[in-house]
């Protein structure tokens, strides 16, 4: 690493300079967040987002505590040089509240999804979002590892891998019924518990939500 890239740098009275971060991937923005030198300078040397925090001063690493770090692809700068772009692999959720990105909220009240100005009454608005799916990974992944007393996931990963199909098996047929009755909210319920031990088969075998998402996107 040059220090001749840090010394271009124009950070302010603070020594901070802003960053922007994005997703190297789907190229959707994920966070606003501020970095001094040595954030930059971490960040260069070890491929992962370091930050600095206004409101306890210190130095940080993205995901040091949830896991979901961000490893950087790039690291560009603007014209005046007062500004970066930081391109990352994210894994997890970049916002604290669970949300993929910081940006889901509109200035109409929405969330992430919704056209611009689109009318209510044809694009409902979202109450979820899709990061919730690695928060799940996440809990059943420390489950299996700690095997907390108590816990069901606990449980289906100590009877192993038979169990875990059956209750696959059991799961698919109570959404084929819920789809045969007709009734929207026994299908979501029931989808629920699928996916739910989708996930558990997942972290069973070790194969990760990207590799699903990798292999859904090949098919497009």
């Amino acid at each position: 690493m040059s220090d001749d890239f840090l010394n271009s740098l124009r950070f302010d009275a603070q020594g901070l300079i802003p960053a922007v971060v994005q997703d190297a991937e789907s190229r959707q923005v994920l966070m606003l967040a501020y970095m001094n030198r040595e954030a930059v300078r971490k960040t260069l040397e070890t491929g992962f987002a370091w930050y600095y925090s206004r409101s306890r001063q210190s130095l940080w690493m993205k995901g040091e505590s949830s896991g979901h770090v961000q490893r950087v692809q790039q690291v560009r700068y603007d014209c005046d040089e007062d500004a970066l772009l930081i391109e990352v692999e994210q894994t997890g959720a970049a916002c604290h509240t669970g949300h993929f990105s910081c940006f889901y909220r509109t200035w109409q009240g929405g969330v992430e999804g919704e056209p611009l100005f689109a009318p209510e009454d044809v694009y409902p608005r979202r109450s979820g979002s899709p990061s919730i799916l690695y928060e799940l990974y996440d809990v059943i992944e420390r489950r299996k590892q700690l095997r907390p007393p108590g816990s069901y996931t606990s449980y289906l990963f100590n009877e192993g891998q038979d169990k875990i199909l059956k209750k696959v098996g059991e799961e698919t047929a109570e959404v084929i019924i819920a789809s045969k009755n007709q009734s929207a909210g026994e299908l979501v319920y029931e989808l629920s518990d699928l996916i739910y031990h989708l996930v558990v088969l997942m972290v069973y075998h070790g194969v990760e939500l990207p590799d699903v998402f990798a292999e859904l996107k090949s098919r497009r």
